[in-house]
């Protein structure tokens, strides 16, 4: 039953990921920094402590007690990851929901999966796995063939926006009109290896996560593991990615003198505000269920990489509906359907991995 809860949680995350950039595509008059900082506001600053409030009514009380390590490194992972967040949006606007979500989310599995692997060969810790169990035991093996597949399915990704490149003749003018695959792969690229640190500070976070896990449990004793526990985490996380984006923002707007779309007359900024506020309250979503999955399934590479696929999924299916692939040839559908296929495929290796342990 926890298994098949997890699962249903981090479906819901990855829905909520693969979905939260499509309100941002309707935003009118309006440059992508202007927007991407308003939304951030509700990502990062606005939604992670009213859900914390809610969930964790003494979280405040956590974050002054951790240790100034444990704060340190979890803000530090939220930084490195705000430039994978920060590059995922600009990935997004130059390859499209669906091709863009594909390189870059599969990347981030690769990475997420390893990274904390890495850390806790170094740093061993009571039922954590370090790289060493990848490459002796069966279900190592068994991950890294999957890891191995999702490669692949990524190069057929790429494949597929190249091949769309050349045929943009035939594409619409709003497809067009930002489609650059040699600047999005780039972004990409960094976007999915940097985006994976997002895992590594919740792992730096857990003794915070712990500490609430705990005290629930003394007040809901027989109840199994907190479900929101993760919840004062991300607080420390986002505030890392805040940072990152606020400044790269707030130099976009200044370069490109952009402050002045907000009072642009031929943009609705009402209903810009609330396509920002619900992208952004949508994109924390991903995580709030994540936290929710993890509780039940566990933080190791089975949570990220489940959470993974299903984002790859539902952005997907929205590139469908967006009608992002319209008007491309046989062989270029053939690609990215293959390379999603082969990304999934990668999943199911994996998931199977979790039964030979």
């Amino acid at each position: 039953m926890n298994a098949l809860a997890g699962v249903i949680f981090h479906f819901i995350g990855g829905f909520a990921s693969g979905s939260f950039y499509v309100p941002y595509k309707k935003v009118k008059g309006w440059s992508w920094e202007a927007m991407w900082i308003l939304g951030g506001l509700f990502s990062w600053i606005i939604v992670p402590p009213i859900a914390a409030w809610i969930t964790i009514p003494n979280f405040p009380d956590i974050i002054r007690e951790a240790g100034a390590s444990t704060l340190g490194y979890t803000f530090l992972f939220g930084l490195l990851w705000g430039i994978g967040g920060l590059t995922y949006g600009l990935g997004v606007r130059y390859l499209g929901v669906s091709l863009g979500s594909s390189v870059i989310l599969g990347l981030s599995m690769v990475f997420g999966s390893l990274m904390p692997a890495i850390y806790y060969f170094f740093n061993q810790a009571p039922g954590k796995q370090g790289i060493d169990y990848f490459f002796t035991t069966n279900a190592g093996l068994c991950v890294m063939f999957g890891l191995l597949v999702c490669v692949v399915g990524i190069y057929l990704c790429g494949r597929a926006g190249m091949l769309k490149e050349r045929s943009l003749s035939s594409l619409s003018a709003e497809t067009k009109s930002d489609f650059n695959f040699g600047i999005g792969i780039g972004v990409a690229i960094v976007s999915g290896v940097l985006s994976a640190c997002f895992n590594f500070g919740i792992e730096a976070g857990k003794p915070m996560a712990d500490v609430a896990n705990e005290l629930w449990k003394v007040t809901n004793p027989g109840q199994g593991e907190f479900l929101y526990q993760n919840n004062v985490t991300y607080i420390i996380i986002l505030w890392g990615g805040f940072t990152t984006n606020v400044l790269w923002c707030l130099y976009l707007l200044t370069k490109n003198k952009t402050f002045s779309d907000y009072g642009k007359a031929s943009a609705p900024f009402g209903k810009n505000l609330l396509l920002c506020a619900l992208g952004g309250t949508t994109w924390y979503l991903q995580f709030f269920f994540y936290g929710m999955g993890e509780s039940r399934l566990g933080n190791g590479a089975s949570s990220w990489i489940l959470h993974m696929a299903f984002i790859i999924l539902i952005s997907n299916a929205w590139g469908v509906i967006l009608k992002e692939w319209k008007g491309v040839n046989k062989s270029t559908y053939t690609a990215i359907i293959a390379g999603i296929l082969t990304i999934i495929l990668s999943i199911c290796i994996v998931g199977f991995a979790k039964t030979l342990e």
